[in-house]
């Protein structure tokens, strides 16, 4: 069973499905498009309020003539050792200043939601035992320490929360 997940909590009737040849969106629903489909989708129209799901392989790029009229964007997670999609959502929030919904779709586990926040996604479409079980204890795993600074500040604020300092030559 899937389920979304934000940081309030799970999401009752979520609109959005990603749809195959054997799911298709009903009228109560709203579906994700592919890259392709949506920018012949929106070429075509003047439609807003579309969603997309961006798969590893994608330019994120070519989204950007059409970030205004998308609701939500779902940049896919088709295994736990794929990260092309942090790189997508990094790009999407700092870069292209994408500011409506962003959803991890596919491999997400428990591990990596921490990270996925760091990154600017703020749903989750969750189908991992583990991972369901923890979200709705409210136990996500702490990452006292980064590297770097990303979308979300840490708690220590702005900028690095730890850096190695080289010592001074004495």
């Amino acid at each position: 069973m899937t389920k979304i997940w934000r940081e309030t909590g799970f999401v009752e009737n979520d609109p959005w499905v990603i749809e195959t040849d054997e799911v298709k969106a009903t009228e109560e629903q709203k579906p994700l498009l592919g890259l392709d489909e949506l920018i012949a989708r929106a070429d075509e129209s003047n439609d807003v309020g579309l969603g997309v799901l961006i798969k590893p392989a994608d330019d994120v790029r070519r989204l950007e003539p059409y970030l205004y009229r998308l609701e939500i964007v779902a940049v896919a997670f088709p295994a736990f050792n794929d990260g092309r999609a942090f790189s997508h959502a990094s790009l999407l929030r700092q870069r292209l200043g994408y500011t409506n919904e962003l959803r991890a779709v596919g491999d997400v586990l428990i591990d990596q939601v921490p990270l996925m926040l760091r990154v600017g996604i703020d749903s989750f479409s969750v189908s991992n035992a583990t991972a369901l079980k923890r979200l709705s204890e409210n136990r996500l795993p702490a990452i006292p320490h980064h590297y770097q600074p990303a979308v979300r500040d840490a708690d220590a604020g702005k900028g690095y929360s730890w850096r190695r300092q080289a010592k001074p030559a004495a």
